[in-house]
């Protein structure tokens, strides 16, 4: 299996996100990798590390998350790989709850995600975004 960390989606999987997509709420699994320093696209110079600079990013995106329905489920640090080999770990995984692919669409649209997007792009190195919908396993319990 080859991975390949991106930070924008390729023509081939921003066409299947337009699909109209699985009943119900989506849950974005994002493995973050970041860059050691952010790097603007519009050259400006700050003593920001990508983490920082993506930092200013999720904490918009949590928010404007809360907007669309959604939410953070979960974020945290990777501290090791327990199974598996990967050429290299990614820094941070973050799940995020939307009701829906369309809203997904619909927030990733908005201006103030093409206003917060540039601490996206200036943070991070790549990353992978998997999208899942809940299972019933019916024999899980919650502590």
């Amino acid at each position: 299996m080859e991975v390949k960390n991106s930070v924008y989606p390729n023509e081939a999987q921003l066409q299947g996100f337009m699909q109209s997509g699985p009943e119900g709420p989506i849950y974005m699994v994002n493995l973050l990798k970041f860059k050691d320093l952010a790097a603007y696209e519009d050259g400006r110079k700050t003593g920001l590390t990508g983490r920082q600079a993506y930092d200013i990013y999720a904490g918009a995106v949590a928010d404007l998350l809360v907007d669309f329905g959604g939410g953070v489920i979960f974020g945290g640090d990777v501290t090791r790989l327990m199974l598996g080999e990967v050429e290299d770990l990614w820094d941070e995984v973050a799940i995020a709850m939307y009701p829906s692919r369309k809203a997904m669409l619909e927030m990733m649209m908005s201006a103030t995600m093409q206003e917060i997007g540039q601490h996206r792009s200036a943070g991070l190195a790549g990353q992978l975004n998997i999208e899942t919908t809940a299972i019933d396993f019916g024999v899980l319990k919650q502590a």
